[in-house]
């Protein structure tokens, strides 16, 4: 046999081994927990709640503004 085939030989049997060790480690773990099928692993505690930001002085969110405002009487000229 010549140097290439023998070189295609190893780089084919190279190649079908990288294949092998790249679908074997794609795979996701086995979940041993199957009550807990909706759980997408990130973890934590959830909180919805929108974040508190920072505004400058004079500057408020509308929903912290005056629940509601009388109507004062007209003043006369």
């Amino acid at each position: 046999m010549s140097s290439l085939v023998i070189d295609m030989i190893l780089c084919g049997i190279a190649y079908v081994l990288l294949i092998y060790f790249i679908a074997t480690m794609n795979k996701p773990p086995f979940n041993r927990d199957k009550n807990n099928n909706g759980d997408d692993g990130d973890g934590g505690i959830e909180d919805t709640t929108p974040p508190k930001i920072d505004l400058p002085p004079g500057v408020i969110w509308p929903s912290d503004g005056p629940k509601s405002k009388k109507p004062t009487s007209p003043m006369e000229v």
